[in-house]
Parts: structure tokens; C-alpha cells; sequence
């Protein structure tokens, strides 16, 4: 497990939860408006300064009674194999457990839900599945996906879908397409939905830096149009 990065604090990242954030690296996608490529890429992993284990959790050894929970993001935490391992430490002080994940390994979501060892999940919905490709830089298995949202939707745990809104990749009808997708065509009790406005900084594509992000009119207005599909749908970032 390399730990690539630690947030002490976060009051925004799991919902109801003080909690702090850690950023484990490696990654299958590559989005190249990613504002992480430091998680992402082989040569800049091995650069990333690293946190051991034994600190990490000595960390949270002396904030039990300060922090609720831990946020598990990258990259893709479900890349490592010993995630069930890292998370059940974690749970083993009391703490809950949010997962931020692009979907593409439904046997490991699967298995961490069946074994109670995250309490949240963030799937990210890249785009329409016919800019999945494009959008996230690699061949995609859309099927993978597809059983991730389904698990989802299938298990009693708290989620929420998100998007990052990019210039040049996606506009609204692009959203309306991916709220089809996520909805089936109808509003699911309890699902949350959020879109996030594009931030041009040190992407993994250093063009997209150039690009300026919607107005937030544009994207509040996308909101206004699908909120009927969800309990919850409002603009981060």
C-alpha cells in the first residue's frame, strides 16, 4: 500500500463526518484533467514523498476522539490488493470508512461492502458511455462500471455518483445522457448526484491547464434540469 498523501482534517469529503483523507497511489485511468497525476503516474509515484503504514495509523491511533471517519481516495484505492486489510485496520479503531473510486473493479466494491468495511461510497461517472473512452484516457470495460452502479443500487450503503464537468470533453447534453444512464430513467430513493465544476490546475494533460472551466451559471443551470431525478443534486467545486 503506498500512502501518497494525508488531509488531517476535511469537513466536506464524507458527509456528516470529521474526518481525515488519505491518498493512496496508483491508478488505471488517466483522465487528463486528473489534478492528481502525482497518484497517477508510475514515474511520478516513485518521486511522491510516502507516509509509512505505521505512521498512518498511529495518526489515527491519537485522534479517535477527534475524527469520525477516513476518506480511501487516489488514484484508485480499489487497485490494491490489500485494501480490505487497510481498511479493516482502520474500521479496527472506529472509524468509518468513505471510498472514492472510478467503478472499474465491482469484485473489490462487492467484497468490501459484504464484509461491512466501508460505510460510503463516491463512484465517479466519467462520462456517456460513448465518451467513456475519451474521457478517461484508456480502454474501458463499461460492464465493469455498469455492475459497480448496480451493486450500488442493489446494497443498503449510503453513496452518491459525481462528475467532473470538463470543457471540451462534456456539456450538458453529455450529462443529461449520463443521468439516463445512472437513473434508468427514473428517480432512485435516496441517490445523490453532484457535479463538479473543472478546476485547470496541474492536470495530468498540462493543455487542459489552459482550458477555462464553465461559468457556474452553466453547470447550476445542468442542475436545475436533472434534479427531479435525484433526492439530493448540487454543484462541488
Amino acid at each position: 500500500m503506498i500512502i501518497g498523501g494525508l488531509e488531517n482534517l476535511t469537513l466536506i469529503d464524507f458527509p456528516g463526518k470529521l474526518s481525515c483523507t488519505v491518498f493512496l497511489a496508483g491508478c488505471n485511468f488517466r483522465c487528463p484533467w486528473c489534478y492528481s497525476s502525482e497518484l497517477v503516474l508510475p514515474e511520478k509515484i516513485k518521486e511522491q514523498p510516502r507516509i509509512t503504514e505505521k505512521k498512518f495509523f498511529e495518526f489515527l491511533d491519537e485522534r479517535r476522539d477527534l475524527l469520525d471517519g477516513c476518506v480511501l481516495l487516489g488514484g484508485e484505492p480499489t487497485m490494491n490488493k490489500d485494501l480490505p486489510k487497510f481498511a479493516r485496520k482502520i474500521k479496527k479503531l472506529g472509524y468509518a470508512i468513505k471510498i472514492d473510486t472510478n467503478g472499474s473493479n465491482p469484485e473489490m466494491l462487492k467484497s468490501l461492502i459484504d464484509k461491512k468495511l466501508i460505510d460510503y461510497v463516491s463512484l465517479d461517472i466519467k462520462a456517456p458511455k460513448d465518451k467513456y473512452q475519451k474521457v478517461s484516457g484508456v480502454k474501458i470495460d463499461l460492464r465493469k462500471i455498469e455492475k459497480s452502479i448496480e451493486i450500488l443500487k442493489e446494497n443498503e450503503i449510503d453513496y452518491e455518483f459525481r462528475t467532473t464537468v470538463v470543457p471540451t470533453l462534456l456539456d450538458e447534453k453529455d450529462i443529461l445522457k449520463i443521468v439516463a444512464w445512472i437513473s434508468s430513467g427514473g428517480k432512485i430513493k435516496g441517490e445523490k448526484y453532484y457535479l463538479q465544476n473543472f478546476r485547470p490546475t496541474k492536470t495530468l494533460n498540462p493543455k487542459f491547464e489552459n482550458i477555462k472551466p464553465y461559468p457556474d451559471e452553466y453547470v447550476l443551470g445542468i442542475i436545475k434540469k436533472i434534479s427531479p431525478f435525484f433526492d439530493v443534486c448540487q454543484m462541488r467545486g
